[in-house]
């Protein structure tokens, strides 16, 4: 169980629907707080495939302190959601903390644009392997990989092998 451990999760159209809401209806079964933010608070953004979900907070109204944890879900979003100045610092602020950050398929790239990959076992979405391996990450073709604070996964038929490694990262 997971009662008290706050995760935080982002989003902006184009996420991708699997990679969204496995984590985060599997997270809340766990009693995790799972809390969505995105550019605008209580707005609903659309995914790749068509489900919505509706933001809770803004990005500007996010205090990252509060979260143990930070999931970024994969699809076209990361790649719009990089370049973003608050969502880069929530990621070296969840980096520099040693806070889990949990990624899978294209959300990679985010990191990647954090500059907080090198030396850091990975994988992803082969699209991206060359992202990630010119930001100094070391990419590996596994389903799910966690390496310390970084938990990764490829694509959406892997969700049952990273949904384990995050929840143990958050019982620790």
């Amino acid at each position: 169980m997971l009662e008290g451990k706050k995760v935080l999760t982002i989003v902006s159209k184009d996420f991708d629907d699997l990679e969204l809401y496995y984590p985060y209806l599997r997270l809340k079964e766990e009693k995790a707080t799972v809390v969505v933010a995105a550019e605008k608070a209580k707005t609903d953004y659309k995914g790749k495939y068509g489900l919505t979900i509706t933001s809770d907070l803004a990005f500007d109204e996010v205090n990252i302190k509060d979260f143990d944890a930070l999931l970024i879900p994969g699809g076209w979003a990361p790649d719009y959601l990089r370049r973003l100045p608050e969502v880069l610092d929530f990621v070296k602020f969840m980096h520099k903390e040693k806070r889990i950050i949990g990624i899978i398929c294209h959300a990679g790239w985010i990191l990647a644009s954090a500059q907080i990959l090198e030396g850091v076992n990975v994988t992803s979405t082969p699209g991206i392997k060359d992202d990630l391996t010119n930001a100094k990450a070391i990419w590996h073709d596994q389903d799910a990989i966690r390496d310390g604070h970084i938990i990764s996964a490829r694509r959406p038929p892997d969700l049952p092998s990273y949904l384990p490694l995050l929840i143990k990262a958050l019982s620790e």
